[in-house]
């Protein structure tokens, strides 16, 4: 199936003059997206917090570390507040030859705030769990497993911050960790793969943001994403609402790619978010 849909994208591309564009253009070029976010809920002194989030990096494949050197200088030239990583380090983590050198460059990463970081299905894969759980200690991340945590101000004003484990290769802990969530504070949830915000919609979390579809990598005009991973195929890109609650979601399209070393109306991502009191 990998080599039918390899085959058939480049013999499109070719078609189209598109396949030096696709492997070696647009996987190279970087979209900053900003949103804000408005919430009842926000303390006042957390208005105009700015909140980076950025996901699928995949080292070894088609991103590299010169790019994620280049990507931390970018980042931190937006001045962020605090800083989510949701998922996918590594595409092979127990083949990568430079684990070593990754997390120097992670450190660099500057957050007054805070920097967070959640499981994906490849930092899980590839015999990855303890690899990427290291990398993240030795870059100031803190790994947010099935937990809540707490960003306090001078104040003692604050919001809260909760991670779950992967979906497909954890084990995630919704009504342990969720149910830990109040109505009256606001709440953001990092859960790398989507289409589980049916379910997260269902507890008192304001803003879920996710990874894990890419924006479905290679995107087909007039037809959409040529293929979407297992629960990111609802919700591939962009903003939406779901369940009762109209609890936001954000789905960012991610840095690197997998599977095939192709991006195709599917930019690279950073996504600002800027909090707003309602």
């Amino acid at each position: 199936m990998k080599r039918f849909l390899s085959l058939s994208f480049g013999s499109i591309l070719a078609a189209s003059g598109g396949y030096a564009y696709a492997k070696y253009v647009e996987p190279k070029r970087l979209d900053i997206v900003r949103k804000t976010i408005s919430a009842s809920n926000l303390p006042a002194s957390f208005d105009g917090i700015n909140v980076l989030q950025f996901s699928d990096t995949h080292l070894g494949l088609s991103y590299h570390l010169p790019q994620l050197q280049n990507l931390v200088e970018k980042m931190n030239a937006l001045r962020p507040d605090i800083v989510l990583f949701t998922g996918d380090l590594i595409d092979i983590p127990n083949e990568y030859p430079y684990t070593n050198k990754v997390a120097p460059i992670l450190k660099q990463i500057q957050a007054p705030l805070g920097k967070y970081s959640i499981y994906g299905n490849h930092d899980h894969g590839g015999y990855g769990t303890e690899l990427y759980k290291e990398i993240m200690h030795q870059a100031d991340f803190k790994l947010l497993t099935n937990e809540v945590h707490k960003i306090e101000l001078v104040d003692q004003t604050f919001i809260h911050i909760c991670g779950l484990d992967d979906v497909m290769l954890g084990k995630p802990e919704y009504s342990k960790t969720l149910n830990q969530l109040q109505h009256n504070v606001f709440s953001i949830a990092m859960v790398h793969e989507p289409d589980v915000a049916v379910k997260v919609a269902n507890y008192e979390v304001d803003l879920q943001l996710s990874g894990h579809s890419h924006g479905g990598q290679i995107q087909i005009p007039f037809y959409g994403p040529l293929i979407t991973p297992p629960f990111g195929t609802v919700y591939s890109e962009g903003s939406y609402e779901v369940g009762q609650s109209n609890m936001q979601l954000y789905v960012n399209r991610g840095l690197g790619t997998t599977r095939l070393p192709f991006r195709f109306l599917a930019t690279p991502e950073v996504t600002i978010f800027t909090l707003r009191k309602a």
